[in-house]
């Protein structure tokens, strides 16, 4: 029971990475990077030598192969070559009577790893690859340990035959087949996200493009009334002033446009969540015009200030305002209703609407993935939407009924007013 217990612990040893990607990355709208990859194994290893499987005081057995082709295959070779060194400086520190074949064991299963790492990465049949690595690497501890331990191996053949090639097999197996599925729904994630915010811009786009088109039709009128009466000084003057304020209305609203629209950035600051409702105001009310909806925005007086990214946030009020309007696209009066207020330390966002509405288990569902009301949607935007929103702390609560309507409520914790002039000195 006893080295039932070992053989477990050290297959949980080896999901470590996997285990830490899935917490670490699970709000991120990226994948993995070598950093990670050599932080995790480095833990892995350092835990699996620790408390590893042992029949006889200074012979231990562990995943370190496991998680030396793991690294290898994730990480690359600098980081496979870092994951010797630590192994190396810690198994002489550990000592005991199988330091020596420990440390031949490991150069012979390195270059094998490496032969193993260049077949896996031509071949389809990656999953074969791999529990031939796990097989590959117990036959070589038998075959080392055998050529200097021969009684040790023979009084314990069952634990070398059976139960160190099950550890590596099974280990190698769950963690690189694991691993793998979960980077690729990441990847696939991602891009699902990516392409869901260019869907967004584009259907904000094409209003844009007919707001956009009245203050350009306005200033082509009034340079021909100029062209018409150009000894009109008193006329031109008052054109020309209407005329640049039609410009620069325009161009607010596509300088605002292209801030939302640009790719996201890694960084966090203090940001003013009355001011970005302005901007999508600014930016979503040519896209509520043309589905015939009201688009009300009261905006708080003081400043309510919260730790985010800044593009990450713009992107959650779009998504959200833009659901909100196409559920009110076909509503006699369609109203989206947007407001912001402080209360008990925190920054409450109302989003609502008198839409189509949802039923229980459709609010249930929100911010699954892949789950949309639309016919068409994804549902991706309101997935990220929500790893956005909880990865800063937030939280939301929906209200709907159908026919009737839907109500965001939508809670960050706020900064204080002393904090925030103190992260603009700094």
């Amino acid at each position: 029971m006893s080295l039932l217990k070992e053989v477990i612990l050290q297959l949980f040893f080896a999901l470590t990475p996997f285990v830490l990607y899935n917490i670490y990355y699970r709000d991120k709208l990226q994948n993995y990077s070598r950093t990670f990859i050599l932080i995790t194994s480095s833990i892995s290893l350092f835990l699996a030598m620790t408390f590893a499987s042992s029949v006889v005081d200074g012979i231990i057995f562990d995943i370190r192969y496991v998680i030396l082709f793991f690294g290898l295959v994730y990480g690359g070779m600098q980081t496979a070559l870092i994951l010797v060194l630590e192994f190396v400086l810690y198994r002489c520190y550990l000592g005991g009577e199988g330091m020596g074949v420990a440390l031949l064991m490991l150069v012979c299963t390195f270059l094998l790893s490496v032969v193993i790492y260049k077949l896996y990465q031509k071949t389809h049949r990656k999953t074969l690859y791999t529990f031939l690595a796990g097989i590959l690497f117990s036959l070589v501890a038998l075959g080392l340990t055998y050529l200097f331990f021969p009684a040790y191996v023979k009084q314990h053949l069952a634990y070398h035959v059976f139960v160190i090639p099950f550890q590596n097999s099974v280990g190698i197996w769950l963690l690189m087949s694991l691993f793998s599925k979960a980077i690729a729904d990441k990847e696939l994630f991602i891009i699902h996200a990516q392409n869901e915010k260019i869907q967004a811009m584009s259907h904000v786009a094409a209003s844009l493009a007919h707001e956009v088109r009245n203050p350009l039709t306005a200033v082509k009128g009034f340079l021909r009334l100029m062209q018409e009466g150009p000894n009109e000084p008193y006329k031109t003057e008052q054109y020309i002033k209407i005329s640049l304020d039609e410009i620069q209305r325009t161009e607010s609203i596509l300088t605002e446009y292209l801030s939302i629209s640009k790719p996201l950035q890694e960084r966090h600051e203090p940001i003013n969540v009355s001011e970005q409702l302005h901007v999508i105001q600014e930016v979503m009310l040519p896209f509520a015009n043309m589905h015939n909806v009201e688009l009300d925005v009261q905006i708080f007086d003081t400043p309510v200030t919260i730790i985010a990214n800044p593009d990450e946030i713009k992107q959650v009020l779009v998504n959200f305002v833009k659901n909100s309007i196409e559920a009110c696209a076909d509503v006699p009066n369609g109203r989206v209703m947007l407001s912001i207020l402080i209360e008990k330390g925190n920054a409450i966002l109302l989003i609502g609407d008198n839409g189509i509405g949802m039923d229980a288990g459709q609010i249930q569902r929100l911010g699954s993935i892949y789950f949309s009301t639309k016919s068409s949607g994804t549902g991706l935007g309101l997935t990220y939407s929500y790893h956005v929103i909880h990865s800063i702390g937030g939280t939301i609560q929906v209200t709907s009924e159908p026919f009737i309507g839907t109500k965001f409520t939508i809670t960050f914790p706020c900064l204080a007013q002393e904090k925030v002039e103190a992260n603009l000195t700094a």
